[in-house]
């Protein structure tokens, strides 16, 4: 099959440094492709040109004195250029969208780590979605010490790999908090465990998706 008739499906991949989302968002590309779906992967921020240079705005050192509501702006801007450009018409086409990370990691990042009120974040949100929410969102989450000792072993950090652990702490909690807030939305996937394990699960979820989308 190619989709479900109409409007695609929009998954996208959360979770803190060090979770492995890389090779997973990989795993469950494969997995929507073996069962004949049309899969657009992207990422955020990123995902078009204006983005991935605004991406590397995000991440470099040079920046260490950016603004948080600079750092914000410039997310979402990434954001309304991605939608515009990929997001939305591959889900108008009916193309399936795996993005990783989206606008949860907005709450929890600028939200949960820099100290952003929800509310100034939902209104952006608003105003450049609109009605546009992931179907599901698959949350890839570990203690901070184990994503952050993983996340030492790729190399050099990012801009935002430096930061305190108390940061990341903050972070995971307020993506805990989404999920229970959201459960209909959200599959809260143990990526303490190996590898193996944590695709296993990924698959149980990814069956149950692909099932309800042909139903």
């Amino acid at each position: 099959m190619s989709s479900r008739a109409g409007r695609g499906r929009f998954i996208t991949v959360e979770g803190t440094e060090g979770v492995g989302k890389s090779s997973n968002i990989a795993f469950i590309e494969d997995k929507l492709r073996q069962a004949g779906i049309d899969v657009v992967a992207t990422r955020e921020p990123g995902g078009t040109t204006l983005g991935e240079e605004v991406r590397e705005l995000l991440l470099d050192h040079r920046h260490s004195g950016m603004s948080v509501d600079a750092e914000l702006l410039l997310m979402f801007a990434a954001r309304a250029q991605h939608i515009e450009q990929v997001i939305q018409p591959a889900l108008t086409n009916g193309q399936w969208v795996l993005c990783d990370r989206f606008t949860d990691a907005t709450y929890a990042y600028q939200g949960g780590g820099r100290g952003v009120s929800f509310e100034r974040i939902a209104t952006l949100e608003q105003w450049v979605q609109g009605a546009l929410r992931p179907d599901y969102t698959m949350l890839l989450d570990l203690p901070v010490e184990i994503g952050l000792a993983r996340a030492g072993e790729r190399g050099s950090a990012d801009r935002f790999e430096k930061e305190q652990q108390t940061f990341f702490e903050q972070v995971r909690s307020a993506y805990l908090a989404q999920a229970e807030s959201a459960p209909e939305r959200y599959r809260i996937i143990d990526a303490s465990r190996p590898l193996d394990k944590v695709q296993q699960q990924l698959d149980g979820v990814l069956q149950t998706i692909i099932k309800e989308a042909v139903a």
